[in-house]
């Protein structure tokens, strides 16, 4: 008995966290982080803000965990990635595309990285460790993931080689536009396999 009357008190409460967090994300898309409030939020998702403070926790809490979420969405998309590719270029390649252009069409990345650019720059550095850490977690596994296929030669540093490419990638998200012309697919594709590509692999390009 007291399994069964836990799982709806689970279930109300991963409900509550995602209604939170939609609440959250539609907020800072609608005013940005700084006019959000954890009453718009709260009145938003249906709930009181003594439940938010609860679920989720401060204002600053919740722009993390909005980040995390939207970072995990994305890492869940790439661990599909290398199923779909015979060759670790294509693989390498498309990876790379799908993070560069999910982040430039998310709403509330484009609107705060423009707006707040302050408050961008420390969710992704200062406190950006544990985000960053699972960007590269899931880069390795994809790795792994490629060498199981054949597609990539075993080596022991394929850690190294995953950190070293998401430091790349997470450089250009923080400061997109110098020299390089990264507009289109195509030369975003001429940049993974020219620079990202024989990183991954170990072999001049």
């Amino acid at each position: 008995m007291p399994t069964a009357s836990k799982a709806p008190s689970s279930r109300a409460t991963a409900d509550d966290n995602t209604r939170i967090l939609d609440a959250a994300l539609l907020q800072f898309q609608r005013v940005g982080v700084k006019k959000t409030t954890i009453e718009d939020v709260a009145r938003e998702a249906g709930v009181d803000r003594v439940t938010v403070y609860r679920r989720v926790g401060s204002r600053d809490n919740l722009v993390t965990a909005v980040f995390s979420r939207e970072v995990a969405l994305v890492l869940a998309e790439l661990a599909l990635i290398p199923e779909r590719h015979g060759n670790i270029g294509d693989l390498i390649t498309e990876m790379f595309m799908t993070v560069l252009n999910r982040w430039r069409a998310h709403p509330v990345a484009e609107r705060m990285l423009m707006v707040e650019p302050e408050r961008v720059v420390m969710k992704l550095t200062v406190d950006g460790a544990d985000i960053f850490t699972m960007a590269v977690a899931a880069t390795t596994h994809a790795m792994e993931r490629a060498v199981e296929r054949e597609l990539l030669a075993p080596a022991s540093d394929l850690t190294a080689r995953a950190e070293i490419a998401c430091r790349i990638v997470h450089s250009l998200i923080l400061l997109p536009h110098a020299t390089l012309e990264l507009e289109t697919d195509s030369q975003l594709r001429e940049f993974a396999r020219t620079y990202l590509l024989p990183i991954v692999t170990g072999l001049p390009a």
